[in-house]
């Protein structure tokens, strides 16, 4: 398993404190983990459960709300509604720089937190709670001999598992005013329900609730003899390896592209579309098969180069071929060419050495890496001769391309 601390801005702008757990790897899908009431993304069970998730291959997303833990900001002025825009933001920045999750998971008030979430998660394939209540003013309960104060001045300090904290009135408006079990019934995705029958700070009937208020498909699974904060390793580890079981079948379903099926044309490239995501392509090339695609950022499923990187991979191929033919014939110590091609569209007037004088024109930068005993004058000739590559001249010169519609 590998760990990144990461940090990322959270619903009301305050820097929150996250690490991304995630096998050694390519992770086959990513999992958002929120955790309960007052606590961190650091406590017992959130570690065990990302470690048992992570030697499934997928890697998980752990962070502390605002306020709590190492993220910044007042805790004081958080709310339910708040946990649940830092879910949100949580999405927005694994959707950003990752993928965006395919599992949400959520201990105790974070389960009340991911089920509100889920609606602003739409690539998300199911939903685990573990421990979680039904009615998230539930969690008035662990304050209640202090409610009162709350109520009447405004706010009042309670010490929740043996730490002050300060609640405001806010608080209570805003988690009384949740519209949860609407939120259940239209959850559409998979959800699997976590709970002990001896849990005593959220009763298993709140399960109960959960699970009729869902639509399929829905499971229960009963964690006999766990306390609520899953405090046993082995309660931790089963609950993990359940989840991975279930939720596999669902973040693998419509994950793995069809076969490239595509008849080839003799004497021709032919393209055709996979349905596999909105752009993914197949592409015949004589006996040959590859895929394109888009990357995720323009809504593609990443599963194959862009048209601009097999364009660049045609330059590339060309020069090192032409390169190695010269080098052959001549007797050059060449042991190994390597090329790095980037593409980048400029501003015309940026370009010294360009007849078109305004506009954006496209310029692909190649980096010739020569490898060998090579004179400098051997070198200076090689670069000369990776401009004579017949995929370089083509760019190079007038080209049309004729387009027609095929006949039905």
């Amino acid at each position: 398993m590998k760990t990144e601390r990461l940090e990322f801005p959270g619903a009301q702008g305050d820097t929150l404190a996250a690490r991304l757990d995630g096998p050694d790897h390519p992770p086959r899908a990513y999992a958002l983990f929120a955790h309960c009431f007052t606590c961190t993304k650091d406590i017992f069970a959130a570690g065990r459960i990302a470690q048992a998730l992570t030697e499934h291959g997928i890697a998980v997303l752990r962070f502390d709300f605002t306020g709590l833990g190492s993220s910044e900001g007042e805790f004081a002025n958080t709310n339910f509604s708040s946990n649940v825009g830092d879910l949100v933001a949580a999405t927005e920045y694994l959707r950003r720089t990752r993928a965006a999750p395919k599992i949400l998971i959520g201990h105790s008030l974070g389960g009340a937190a991911v089920i509100a979430a889920a609606e602003h998660v739409p690539e998300a394939r199911a939903v685990a709670t573990i421990g979680a209540p039904f009615d998230p003013a539930h969690v008035a309960h662990t304050f209640q001999s202090s409610i009162d104060e709350i109520e009447a001045e405004g706010e009042a300090e309670v010490l929740l598992v043996g730490r002050p904290f300060r609640i405001k009135k806010q608080f209570l408006d805003d988690i009384a005013g949740q519209r949860q079990v609407e939120r259940i019934a239209r959850l559409n995705k998979a959800l699997i329900l976590f709970h002990s029958p001896l849990d005593r700070t959220v009763d298993v009937d709140n399960a109960r609730l959960i699970y009729r208020a869902a639509k399929h498909p829905k499971s229960y699974v009963s964690l006999d003899q766990a306390d609520h904060l899953l405090s046993r390793r082995a309660d931790a580890d089963y609950v993990a390896g359940v989840l991975a079981a279930i939720a596999g079948r669902y973040i693998a379903e419509g994950d793995e592209p069809p076969p490239a099926a595509v008849k080839p044309v003799a004497g021709a490239v032919m393209v055709s579309e996979t349905g596999w995501g909105p752009y993914q392509q197949a592409v015949a090339a004589g006996p040959h098969r590859l895929v394109a695609d888009e990357p995720a950022s323009v809504g593609g499923k990443d599963s194959g180069p862009t048209p601009y990187d097999l364009l660049l991979a045609a330059l590339g191929a060309c020069t090192v071929m032409t390169m190695r033919m010269y080098a052959d014939r001549k007797g050059l110590p060449l042991d190994k060419a390597e090329v790095v091609l980037r593409h980048d569209k400029i501003h015309a007037r940026d370009c010294e050495d360009c007849e078109t004088g305004s506009g954006k024109i496209d310029e692909i930068r190649r980096e010739i890496r020569l490898h060998g005993g090579l004179s400098e004058a051997e070198r200076a000739r090689l670069l000369e001769i990776a401009d004579k590559c017949p995929v370089h001249r083509t760019l190079h010169a007038e080209v049309k391309v004729r387009s027609r519609l095929a006949d039905d």
